[in-house]
């Protein structure tokens, strides 16, 4: 390994180190001895392209010395994300380990505090809205805020957004930007596609910044729509930060209630593929407008 990326190395553990101090997480010992774990443990691979850059080993690598049985152990993690055969040193986690857990979770909390990008919003050519939620901090601390438009959003829906239409698809940033970013160019196509060559009259997509769930609602009592569905980022976790959810709902109201939501949920390219989830969600809207009903309803008429 080279001496910057040691250097690099050094500089990562400590900045690693503070934070946990701050949190009351870490003493003086406890210092000392992840230095020292660090200089006998190279826990990172350097990127050949850049001195600069590291990366992480594959997850599926092993990480227990001398395993009982590596072959149960490499099964195991072939079924589940999950943090195991990540070894220890002592009754510590090794300093790889701690430090991929710290990026995970880095990763978790950009997708949440983070913005969906202006240029991605251009690119994907979708007008852009806010619910009542005027920040991030608001949207965090009153999630009733976001399952409101803002009064100048239902004012540009009014204007600008086809009334009647049969169906009407919402981006919704909800509590991961990232999730938008990474399924929405593949999933918006394939489901706009599989709609329009149904048949179906569908009103131009668009986003709404700050949003949760319930918004939908307020969207569809401006449009006028029978069925709306938001695409939404759903809770970040360790394993991914890009997960999504598709909910829908047939005609909601005042007296609308969760059960009357119908949800496709794990939408990421380790769980439901976007492209596949585009195909499967047009199947889905075309049962909800044949039988006039979502949620609990639907799954009673089956």
């Amino acid at each position: 390994m080279a001496v910057a990326n040691n250097d690099l190395e050094k500089v990562i553990i400590q900045s690693v180190m503070e934070e946990l101090a701050k949190k009351g997480l870490l003493s003086q010992k406890g210092k000392d001895h992840m230095m020292s774990a660090a200089m006998m443990d190279m826990p990172f691979v350097p990127n050949p392209q850049s001195e600069e850059m590291v990366t992480f080993p594959p997850q599926e690598e092993m990480q227990i010395d001398n395993p009982f049985n590596a072959d149960a152990v490499r099964a195991m993690k072939k079924l589940t994300p999950a943090r195991i055969g990540i070894g220890r040193a002592g009754t510590r986690p090794k300093t790889m380990s701690l430090l991929r857990f710290l990026a995970d979770h880095a990763v978790a909390q950009d997708a949440v505090f983070l913005d969906v990008s202006d240029e991605f919003l251009q690119r994907m050519n979708l007008m852009a809205v806010q619910s009542s939620a005027g920040s991030k901090d608001e949207f965090l601390q009153r999630p009733e805020l976001g399952r409101r438009l803002s009064e100048e959003a239902a004012r540009k829906i009014a204007e600008k957004c086809e009334k009647n239409v049969q169906v009407q698809i919402l981006i919704v940033d909800g509590l991961s930007s990232s999730a938008i970013e990474a399924n929405i160019p593949d999933l918006l196509p394939a489901l706009m596609q599989g709609l329009k060559s149904s048949g179906i009259k569908v009103g131009a997509p668009f986003f709404i910044k700050n949003g949760r769930v319930w918004v939908q609602d307020h969207v569809a009592s401006i449009v006028n729509c029978d069925v709306v569905i938001s695409l939404i980022g759903e809770r970040p976790g360790l394993g991914t930060a890009e997960s999504l959810s598709a909910y829908m709902i047939y005609r909601p109201d005042e007296n609308t209630v969760e059960a009357d939501r119908t949800v496709i949920s794990n939408i990421h390219k380790g769980g439901i593929p976007p492209a596949e989830a585009g195909a499967h969600l047009t199947d889905v809207i075309k049962q909800i407008l044949s039988a006039k009903a979502s949620g609990v309803k639907l799954n009673q008429q089956k």
